[in-house]
């Protein structure tokens, strides 16, 4: 049910140090702010890292209370690579919700390069997440079983027990606040916004609620503040596959490959619904031999997340047809892989703290509609169950209303996306006045670094306007072609 930006999901470019322009301790914007000291950002027990400078800023856990307990915000900044760099800086604002800005960027660096040409950018480890007292969760007992109603009940309390904080204080509200007190930290007057996945909320709230200080907001994959997160997760999921099965039937490869893909997707759901797969195979991280049952649960896990890219979502025909003749032990290591990535990217409690107090208090839940798709319920139901006892946090009177601007705002979503589709942009769109629209054919969720994309953020963030965008480059994006063996590809 995560919403996230898949940079566990996506084919990860390696961004190696960069040159800085500004010396340690230097201070940033046009005002003096806190000190900064050399720092490496990046994925944790991974090669994907660079070169920043850091600093943190203490805040009040609770608003109401800033004399009370405190918490750190733990800030990094790429700075602009000029020597006379432009008075605004790009605040990138992380997906999940619970990933941290300082680890997630690093995946998506190159789609920023033209941007960081002139601009700083900053990454603030959104409170909950990262370095800024983040929630985690002790991990369930059993992976599979933490689906179940009873199991998510007996989780939810196990981590309320344990968190050194307060979740209530832990929300998009309280969180657009702190991401204010940076930028009047750090000096700067207008910020430009860039946010992927639950990161666009978190833009729209700012704009809403600081719009003196918004330049230009960049939103890609859009979450609306009146759309709630996994109310459709089920629905979207299944039109995303859909969309997918019929490019590979549009392809004279994968169609010849995988005549049948369809058929045998409905029969590997009914095999493993019915009695799930157990299989020997090698642990992808270390190597080990592991013994393993793969229940369709898991296996609908691992066909949702790599759906989210078209890089990834080149492997589903291989996989399912592979598990359809009995081949279980690719897709099991597929699933392993996201549900670690998952695991490590998200911390839990933050993320469960937004949906619990944002989201799920809204949903309309409709048992039916949720089971429509190959996902199914469960997902849903575990998560109604753990906010059923969860503490329901702060949230503004209007945080559910459209959000209404002038300010010049790019909206990109994926095509095939299976958690937030093309139809959240164009309701977004419809109460900012000045906005652009692109859809990106055949790609899924967070598009930045795609094609021409890199380059039409570059300039709609250099101009602050949507005016004369080549928006029409768009349309020469390609999805990655499917795989028709592990080989990869024909040539």
């Amino acid at each position: 049910m995560k919403a996230l930006s898949v940079n566990g999901a996506r084919i990860l470019l390696v961004v190696g140090s960069l040159v800085w322009l500004h010396p340690a301790g230097a201070h940033f914007g046009h005002g003096t702010g806190p000190a900064f000291t050399p720092c490496r950002i990046g994925m944790p027990d991974t090669a994907f890292h660079m070169q920043a400078k850091c600093t943190s800023l203490p805040v009040a856990e609770n608003p109401a209370k800033p004399d009370g307990k405190r918490i750190d915000l733990h800030i990094a900044v790429l700075p602009a690579h000029s020597s006379k760099p432009s008075a605004d800086a790009l605040f990138y604002l992380a997906g999940g919700p619970g990933q941290a800005a300082t680890e997630a960027f690093v995946t998506e660096a190159a789609a920023f390069s033209r941007i960081r040409t002139k601009r700083d950018i900053v990454l603030i480890d959104q409170r909950g997440t990262g370095g800024s007292n983040r929630l985690d969760c002790p991990a369930a007992s059993n992976a599979e079983e933490s689906f179940g109603r009873a199991a998510a009940l007996k989780q939810a309390k196990a981590c309320l027990a344990q968190l050194k904080a307060d979740p209530r204080f832990y929300t998009t509200t309280v969180a657009v606040k702190d991401l204010d007190a940076v930028r009047r930290a750090l000096g700067y007057g207008q910020i430009d916004l860039y946010g992927i996945s639950y990161g666009t909320r978190v833009a729209l709230e700012y704009l809403r609620k600081f719009p003196a200080h918004v330049r230009s907001v960049i939103l890609d994959g859009v979450v609306p503040p009146d759309w709630n997160v996994g109310s459709t997760v089920s629905l979207d999921a299944q039109h995303s596959l859909d969309r997918i099965f019929d490019r590979c039937a549009r392809q004279p490869d994968c169609r010849r490959a995988f005549p049948d893909l369809k058929a045998e997707f409905l029969s590997l759901q009914r095999k493993l619904e019915a009695h799930p797969a157990k299989l020997e195979l090698r642990d992808p991280d270390k190597g080990t031999l592991l013994a393993k049952a793969l229940t369709w649960n898991k296996a609908a896990g691992a066909i949702r997340l790599l759906s989210y890219s078209s890089d990834t979502a080149a492997l589903l025909p291989l996989l399912i047809h592979q598990a359809a003749a009995n081949d279980y032990a690719p897709l099991m290591a597929q699933a392993l892989i996201f549900s670690r990535s998952v695991n490590e990217g998200i911390a839990e409690g933050m993320y469960t703290e937004v949906l619990c107090t944002e989201d799920v208090p809204f949903y309309k839940h409709d048992k039916q509609h949720a089971s429509e798709g190959y996902v199914g319920a469960r997902p849903l139901d575990s998560l109604l169950t753990a906010c059923s006892v969860w503490p329901r946090g702060i949230m503004a009177a209007d945080f559910k209303q459209p959000v209404k601007s002038n300010k010049p705002v790019l909206l990109i979503s994926g095509r095939d996306d299976p958690i937030t589709p093309p139809s959240n942009a164009e309701h977004v769109a419809q109460t900012l006045s000045n906005s652009l629209s692109l859809t990106v054919p055949g790609q899924g969720h967070g598009n930045a670094m795609r094609g021409c994309i890199p380059r039409l953020m570059s300039q709609f963030v250099s101009q602050a306007s949507v005016k004369g965008l080549d928006q029409h480059c768009v349309d020469s994006i390609r999805a990655f072609p499917f795989f028709v063996n592990f080989n990869g590809p024909r040539p």
